[in-house]
């Protein structure tokens, strides 16, 4: 019997893609191919960002601060950040040409204002768990694929997570966007996530797979 797999889909937003607030340079590119993929996995999930409006990321919560200052809050250095996917806007909706039909799970992060979630599963203290691990396993899943935005953020944190929640990780390198404050970021998104035991693989790779 085949394994079963999920794909994970991160953070396809609005304001992630072009127009948005914290647009994610090429963004838009990879919707289609989210669209595309779900037709090969079982399990389908989606995450959103979901921000209130004095969330501790943003630099507009932090006077004297500009977006991309990097501050110490509770203890823990965070990237200042645009607003961006408040809770019920427009920005922190799918982007419209995201066919979220399909969607078996949608995982909102972010969502206490003391602190960041980049990742799909915990917040960046891991004080608290989203459940998208104990919904997977409930669902017989070992082997997931995660794609989306941004490589070097939320991607990153979702895959290093994942692999030390004792999952196969898979990361789809044509099917994720990186916004790259600093010149090198993806790269070493990538060559991090590959330390830690993700699979880097091409959209075309699993298609092929898992027919």
């Amino acid at each position: 019997m085949k394994e079963k797999t999920a794909l994970i889909m991160v953070d396809l937003q609005n304001d992630f893609c072009s127009g948005g607030s914290l647009e994610v340079p090429g963004g838009d590119a990879v919707i289609p191919l989210a669209n595309r993929l779900q037709a090969y996995f079982d399990v389908l999930i989606a995450t959103k960002d979901w921000h209130p409006e004095d969330h501790m990321s943003f630099a507009s919560n932090h006077p004297g601060h500009k977006i991309g200052d990097i501050v110490v809050v509770h203890g823990l250095q965070q990237v200042l950040w645009p607003d961006h996917c408040l809770q019920e806007m427009k920005g922190s909706e799918f982007h419209p040409q995201f066919d979220a039909s399909r969607i078996h799970q949608i995982v909102l992060k972010g969502t206490d204002k003391t602190i960041d979630s980049y990742s799909a599963f915990f917040d960046n203290e891991h004080r608290r768990s989203t459940g998208l691990a104990d919904y997977l396993r409930n669902q017989g899943i070992k082997k997931i694929y995660i794609m989306g935005l941004a490589t070097d953020y939320c991607v990153k944190y979702s895959c290093r997570d994942a692999v030390k929640l004792g999952f196969d990780v898979s990361v789809i390198e044509d099917g994720c966007r990186g916004v790259e404050l600093k010149p090198g970021d993806i790269a070493a998104a990538y060559q991090e996530m590959q330390d830690e035991g993700v699979k880097v693989v091409q959209s075309m790779d699993i298609i092929q797979s898992l027919l």
